[in-house]
């Protein structure tokens, strides 16, 4: 972890690696190696962790991407004794992992994940919490007319509604609550992602087009730098100097700059070192050369149809044959 890591970040981060930790050991204590070879043994893997990203994600070092994560988590959960369930570990995972990147509010189930665990305690009983769950629900949210509106009986009594919402204000404060609200009547929720439908996402779906679109740009990146062999060096270049770029992004790969081990990688990147080097060192060189990869067709096209790709140098044109 970097000095210059917010606390919460830091903290967050911290619960993340010491859960994987744990997992890792009840898992027998795999050497990463072996844990990366599994992964990619998996078709329904979504990454290609080397053995130091899975070094750097159990230890710490760097910030690992969800897939990496998730790809980790369902390996070992399997190799537990007893084993645990893949499904049930990647969801316990997932909230950590987010917290780390969006801090508290990471942390928070979506509706779809709440729905997904069911309503109610397993004693069938509800409890503050779980009311405030139901009040996330965007469904509540949408404006319809009064003619489509089907009368139906709430999930619990006004009056338990209203004495549970009143602990609630008890234990939170009223303004906690009250944003909650407001969230709700504004068509958002707690959690929600910015510009997705209702405020949720297929999580899954995303995260396999996310990685479709990172091979196809990896394949094209190595295209390019078989003809282009300065690509590299003038992408940096155009990289320092792109005043639209996204604070976030500038921030997040200056970041990965001040780890000089990964640097010494990106600067030996090849199409002939390219499998000799880390996922992290793959996903620098992705961000130097790729302004911007963007899905513009349906799944089952072929990946020139389905990605369009920005680059922060673009392809020399074509020479026709005299």
């Amino acid at each position: 972890m970097t000095g210059n890591t917010p606390p919460l970040a830091a903290g967050a981060q911290q619960e993340l690696v010491d859960a994987l930790q744990e997992l890792h050991c009840a898992a027998g204590l795999l050497s990463f190696r072996k844990v990366s070879s599994l992964i990619r043994e998996r078709d329904d893997r979504l990454s290609e962790a080397s053995h130091e990203s899975v070094r750097s994600a159990l230890k710490g070092i760097r910030m690992p991407r969800w897939e990496t994560v998730h790809d980790i988590v369902v390996v070992l959960a399997g190799l537990c004794s007893p084993p645990r369930g893949e499904e049930s570990e990647t969801a316990r995972f997932l909230p950590l992992w987010r917290a780390t990147r969006e801090g508290e509010s990471g942390a928070m189930k979506s509706f779809q994940e709440l729905l997904n665990g069911g309503w109610g305690g397993e004693d069938g009983k509800w409890t503050p919490e779980l009311v405030m769950g139901t009040l996330l629900n965007p469904f509540n949210a949408v404006q319809i007319h009064p003619s489509l509106a089907v009368p139906h009986d709430p999930l619990i009594g006004e009056d338990d509604w209203v004495r549970l919402v009143q602990m609630q204000i008890e234990e939170q404060g009223a303004e906690h609550v009250l944003r909650i609200l407001l969230h709700m009547l504004k068509g958002d929720y707690v959690g929600a992602e910015e510009g997705a439908p209702y405020g949720y996402h297929n999580a899954d779906r995303e995260a396999m087009e996310a990685y479709a679109a990172f091979r196809h740009g990896c394949a094209e990146i190595l295209r390019r730098l078989r003809g282009e062999p300065n690509l590299l060096a003038e992408s940096i270049r155009a990289m320092r100097a792109d005043e639209t770029m996204d604070r976030d992004d500038r921030a997040e790969l200056l970041e990965s700059e001040s780890d000089l081990s990964l640097m010494r990688e990106v600067m030996i990147v090849t199409p002939d070192t390219w499998s000799d080097v880390s996922e992290e060192a793959h996903h620098m060189v992705f961000g130097y050369l790729i302004k911007q990869i963007r899905p513009v067709g349906r799944v089952g096209l072929p990946d020139s149809e389905r990605f369009q790709i920005t680059w922060r140098i673009p392809e020399p044109p074509e020479v026709s044959p005299a």
